[in-house]
């Protein structure tokens, strides 16, 4: 019985809608005005729901996922954490440079970067036996409070 009762809504504003558009087309071709864009109900309708949407997701991500760039960024210093051991149990050094741990590996071309794009700081200490290993967070600037380490040693 709704199903019907919605249709009917429907309906009418259907008709309200292409009487109003046909009663303005009149009145443009009348007076020599241009087409005035009019918009049906349902796509207004349709618009400010979406527009809904989108504010609701920002402010959620803002208080709930405002964290979430520091997360990634420390399980990426994880991941090379572990590949530097890995190396270091191989070589018996850590590598001079960051990007030597790529090693032709396509699923490691961006490892070298942190959550906001910045490159890593690594600096091989004590001959290869430590090193430092930094995401300048989320400024890009090095030694700052937002800044994350992820470092064996810190000098």
């Amino acid at each position: 019985m709704l199903d019907i009762i919605g249709e009917l809504l429907f309906w009418r504003e259907d008709y309200k809608f292409y009487k109003r558009r046909k009663a303005r087309r009149k009145f443009e071709a009348e007076n020599n005005l241009p087409k005035k864009l009019m918009v049906h109900p349902v796509w207004k309708f349709f618009g400010i729901f979406i527009g809904f949407v989108l504010i609701t997701k920002i402010i959620i991500t803002y208080f709930f996922f405002s964290d979430f760039g520091e997360k990634k960024t420390s399980e990426k210093i994880t991941k090379i954490e572990l590949i530097l051991e890995k190396g270091k149990k191989s070589f018996g050094i850590y590598p001079k440079k960051l990007n030597e741990i790529i090693r032709n590996n396509p699923l490691r071309k961006n490892i070298t970067n942190d959550y906001w794009k910045n490159e890593f700081f690594y600096e091989q200490t004590e001959n290869g036996l430590n090193y430092v290993l930094i995401s300048k967070g989320k400024d890009g600037i090095l030694k700052t409070e937002d800044d994350i380490n992820g470092n064996k040693n810190l000098p």
